[in-house]
C-alpha cells in the first residue's frame, strides 16, 4: 500500500469518525489552540477511561502523532490493522530501556501521545501514574500537553461495567489545557530527580482532572446531572427509618416540601434547618434551593443561647425541624426559647395535609426537573450562597460561614480528582450535617456522585455504628479521632470487613487509634485537614499518597502562604486561597450582611490560624493552632504536641492540655484528664523517658469525669479553659 494512498485512507477515516462522534456522542473539543502553542516537540499526556480514547485523540488532533501503547495490546489483530494508518510505539511500562524509541522520536521534533496511567481505569478515577513520560519529557526538553477525556467512561468501551450505569451514546468532551514543561530542580539527580519528576507528573494529571470539572453550576443542577448519569431510579440515600430514596424521590419530595416552605419564607432569605442527619435534610436542602432560599444549618448542640445568636447573625425568621427529633433529643426547652424569637415550624405539620393535586404536580416536576428548576429559580447563579454553616466555636464565638455553590462543587471535585470513588461504594455517615465535614463530604458529595449513603443521626452510638457498617457492607466512613477510637473499642474484628476508606478530620488523629484500626480491622485511616471556611477539605492522605502523621497533600487548585511566627522554626501560620474558600462571613455586628475576605495578601485569602510545616514532597504537618501555643518564658510550646505525648502514654483515656496565665513565666500548662492514675510525678518520669524538656510537662493535673466535647466530636477547649480557670488561681 503506497504512502499517499495510506494517507488518503487515513484522512477519509478521520472525516467519517468525526461525523460519527459528532452525531452519536456529541463530542465537544476544547482548547485545541493549546496544541499549536505546544510546538513540535510535544508529548500529549491524557487520562485513560476507555478504548475510544486513542481514537478520539487521533481523530481530533491535527497532526499524525505516534501513540505509546502496551505491547500486549499492540498484538491484537484490529490494533495491528490500525497501525497501518496510525504510528504506534509499543512500550513496556516496567522496562526503562523501551522508552528509547519514544525519546528518539521526540528528539526529531515528532510528537507523541501517552497515557501515563498505563492502563484503562477500572475505578472511574485516575489510576497510578507512571513517571516514565515525565522522565522522557525532562530528558529531551519536550513540552507536555495535558488532555482530559470525559464521558467515554460511561460507554460500553470502558472497563466500568458493574460499577457505573453504562450507555451507548453519552456526551463526550475532550479538553486540552495549556502546555507546560517539567521544571525539576537542577540539583536533583538520580533517584531523587525521578521522584520529583514523578510527583510533578502526578500533580499535573490531578490538576488536569480537577480544572476540567464543571464547578460553574448550582447544586441542584449538579443533582440533576447525577440523576442523568446514574439513573432516575438509582437508590441514593437511606436512614434509620429504612425508607430508601432514589434521585426521583428526592426531586419529588423536594418539590412538595419546597413549595410549602416557600409559602412561609422570602426568596433569597436565610432559612434555618434544625434537623438530625437523615434523608429529610437532603430533601429540605434541595427543596429550599429549588425555590431560591438559602439553607442555614443550625447546630443543635449549641444550646439556646448559641442558636439565638446564630439566628440573629443570619437574620433567620423561620426554622424548620422535626417534632419527633426534638422529643427524642430532649431539645424541648432549647427550641422553646428559640421560638420566642423566631418562627419554629415542624415538618410533620407541613406534609400532613398534602393533597392529590400537589402530589401530581410533584410527579410532573420529577419528569421534567430541569425545566421546573429554571422556571422556579431562573436567577440562581453558581457564585450565589448555597448554605450557611456556623463555626464550631471550639475557641471563640461562632460565625456564619457562607459557602457558594461553586465552593462546594469545587471541594467535591478536588476530592474526586485524588480518589477512586464510584457508584458501587456505600457511605455510612453519622456526622452531623451542621458540621462542614458531615454536610459537604458526608451528604452532598455522595448525592452528587451516585454513591449510596446511609445517614445515622448520632456519631456517639459506638456500639450501634459498627453493626450498621457490617449490615450495610459500608465501604466508606468518616469520623474524628475520638469517634473512631470509640467504634474500634466496641466493634467486632469483622464489622468493618468491607470498609476500604476511613477518613479522619476535625482533630488530630491519635497514633493509638490508627494502630488499632490497622491491627484489629486491617483498615488504614486516611487523615485529612480543613476548615468550615474551606468547604471543608484542604488536604488529605490517599492510598496513592499516604504519609501517616501528616494530613496529606493539598487539594488541586489551592494556593498557600506560610507566615512566619516568632519563636517557631520550620513552620508558619497557614493562609490559603482557592475555589473552595468561602464567599465570606456573616457576623453579629452586621447581621445578614456578607463580609468577604479582604486581607493584606489580597481578596479571598483565608487565615486558617494553624501553624503548619510542609515537607519537600508537599505533605502538611500540623503543629497546632496559633491559639494552641503557649509562650513560657521566651519559648513557644505546642499544646497539641504535649497532648500527643500524654495520649502516647495513656491512649485509652481522653485528655486536654490548656494554658493559663502565670505571673512569673507568662503561661503554664495544665493537663485535664479522665485518667485518675496520672499525677505530676508520673508525667515527669514519662517525659524524661521520651527526652522531653521541662517546658513540655504540664505543671498541674486536673481530673474530670468527662472532658467537654462539641457536637462535632472535637474537644471544647473554651469550656475546658473556663472550668480550669474556676478551679485554679493565677500562679504567683
Amino acid at each position: 500500500m503506497s504512502m499517499k494512498f495510506t494517507k488518503l485512507l487515513s484522512w477519509i477515516a478521520k472525516i467519517l469518525l468525526r461525523i460519527i462522534f459528532t452525531v452519536f456522542y456529541r463530542v465537544r473539543v476544547k482548547g485545541l489552540e493549546n496544541y499549536k502553542a505546544a510546538g513540535q516537540r510535544v508529548l500529549v499526556v491524557a487520562n485513560h477511561v476507555s478504548f475510544l480514547d486513542a481514537v478520539l485523540l487521533g481523530v481530533y488532533l491535527p497532526d499524525d502523532l505516534a501513540f505509546v501503547i502496551n505491547p500486549r495490546i499492540a498484538k491484537l489483530w484490529w490494533v495491528r490493522w490500525l497501525s497501518s494508518f496510525v504510528p504506534l510505539l509499543p512500550v513496556e511500562s516496567d522496562n526503562p530501556l523501551a522508552i528509547r524509541v519514544l525519546i528518539a522520536r521526540l528528539r526529531k521534533n515528532r510528537g507523541a501521545v501517552v497515557f501515563p496511567e498505563g492502563r484503562i481505569t477500572v475505578t472511574g478515577g485516575l489510576m497510578k501514574i507512571y513517571d516514565g513520560p515525565g522522565l522522557v519529557a525532562d530528558r529531551v526538553g519536550a513540552t507536555l500537553l495535558p488532555a482530559r477525556i470525559d464521558g467515554a467512561q460511561y460507554t460500553y468501551f470502558s472497563y466500568l461495567r458493574g460499577r457505573m450505569r453504562l450507555r451507548w451514546f453519552p456526551r463526550i468532551t475532550v479538553t486540552f489545557l495549556p502546555p507546560c514543561k517539567i521544571d525539576a530542580p537542577k540539583t536533583a539527580k538520580g533517584a531523587e530527580r525521578r521522584k520529583r519528576v514523578g510527583i510533578m507528573l502526578s500533580d499535573l494529571m490531578v490538576n488536569t482532572v480537577f480544572s476540567t470539572s464543571d464547578t460553574q453550576r448550582t447544586l441542584y443542577e449538579a443533582l440533576l446531572e447525577a440523576r442523568a448519569i446514574h439513573g432516575a431510579r438509582h437508590i441514593i440515600a437511606d436512614d434509620i427509618r429504612r425508607e430508601p430514596i432514589s434521585y426521583d424521590g428526592i426531586i419529588f419530595r423536594a418539590y412538595i416540601l419546597g413549595i410549602r416552605m416557600a409559602n412561609e419564607t422570602k426568596r433569597g432569605a436565610y432559612v434555618g434547618l434544625l434537623l438530625p442527619t437523615s434523608t429529610i435534610v437532603a430533601v429540605a436542602l434541595f427543596g429550599l434551593h429549588l425555590y431560591g432560599r438559602i439553607p442555614a444549618m443550625l447546630n443543635f448542640s449549641m444550646g439556646s443561647r448559641g442558636l439565638l445568636s446564630a439566628a440573629a447573625t443570619a437574620q433567620i425568621d423561620v426554622v424548620y425541624t422535626l417534632r419527633r427529633f426534638i422529643i427524642e433529643a430532649k431539645l424541648g426547652d432549647t427550641v422553646g426559647k428559640l421560638a420566642e424569637r423566631v418562627k419554629v415550624r415542624y415538618l410533620e405539620d407541613l406534609i400532613q395535609d398534602i393533597g392529590v393535586g400537589l402530589k401530581l404536580r410533584g410527579m410532573i416536576a420529577a419528569c421534567f426537573p430541569l425545566l421546573v428548576y429554571r422556571r422556579l429559580c431562573p436567577t440562581s447563579r453558581p457564585n450565589d450562597p448555597a448554605v450557611v454553616l456556623f463555626t464550631s466555636g471550639s475557641e471563640g464565638t461562632p460565625k456564619g460561614v457562607v459557602l457558594s455553590h461553586t465552593n462546594l462543587l469545587s471541594n467535591i471535585e478536588q476530592l474526586k480528582s485524588r480518589g477512586d470513588f464510584n457508584a458501587k461504594d456505600t457511605i455510612l455517615n453519622a456526622l452531623p450535617t451542621f458540621h462542614s465535614f458531615g454536610f459537604t463530604i458526608g451528604m452532598v458529595f455522595p448525592l452528587l456522585s451516585g454513591i449510596r449513603v446511609f445517614f445515622y443521626p448520632s456519631p456517639l452510638h459506638y456500639r450501634v455504628i459498627p453493626e450498621i457498617a457490617y449490615e450495610l457492607n459500608a465501604t466508606m466512613m468518616f469520623g474524628t479521632s475520638t469517634f473512631l477510637a470509640g467504634y474500634a473499642h466496641n466493634a467486632h474484628p469483622y464489622d468493618f470487613r468491607s470498609v476500604r476508606y476511613v477518613f479522619a478530620g476535625a482533630e488530630k488523629l491519635r497514633e493509638g487509634t490508627r494502630e488499632t484500626w490497622i491491627n484489629k480491622f486491617g483498615v488504614r485511616i486516611f487523615e485529612g485537614y480543613g476548615a468550615t471556611e474551606t468547604s471543608p477539605v484542604l488536604s488529605v492522605n490517599t492510598p496513592m499518597e499516604n504519609r501517616p502523621g501528616s494530613v496529606g497533600r493539598f487539594m488541586p487548585g489551592i494556593e498557600y502562604h506560610l507566615e512566619p511566627v516568632d519563636g517557631i522554626e520550620g513552620a508558619g501560620r497557614l493562609w490559603v486561597h482557592g475555589p473552595n474558600v468561602m464567599s465570606g462571613y456573616l457576623l453579629s455586628d452586621a447581621p445578614g450582611k456578607l463580609r468577604p475576605l479582604d486581607t493584606h495578601l489580597g481578596s479571598g485569602w483565608y487565615d486558617t490560624g494553624d501553624i503548619v510545616s510542609i515537607d519537600e514532597d508537599g505533605y502538611l504537618w500540623i503543629q497546632g493552632r496559633a491559639k494552641r501555643f503557649a509562650k513560657i518564658g521566651a519559648e513557644m510550646v505546642s499544646l497539641t504536641a504535649v497532648e500527643e505525648f500524654v495520649y502516647r502514654a495513656w491512649p485509652d483515656f481522653s485528655h486536654a492540655v490548656v494554658a493559663i496565665a502565670d505571673k512569673r513565666k507568662g503561661e503554664r500548662l495544665i493537663l485535664v484528664t479522665e485518667c485518675n492514675e496520672i499525677d505530676r510525678q508520673l508525667l515527669v518520669a514519662r517525659a524524661k523517658s521520651e527526652g522531653l524538656s521541662e517546658l513540655d510537662i504540664p505543671k498541674q493535673v486536673v481530673l474530670m469525669e468527662a472532658i467537654p466535647l462539641l457536637g462535632t466530636g472535637k474537644i471544647d477547649y473554651a469550656a475546658v479553659g473556663d472550668l480550669v480557670a474556676k478551679k485554679l488561681p493565677i500562679a504567683q
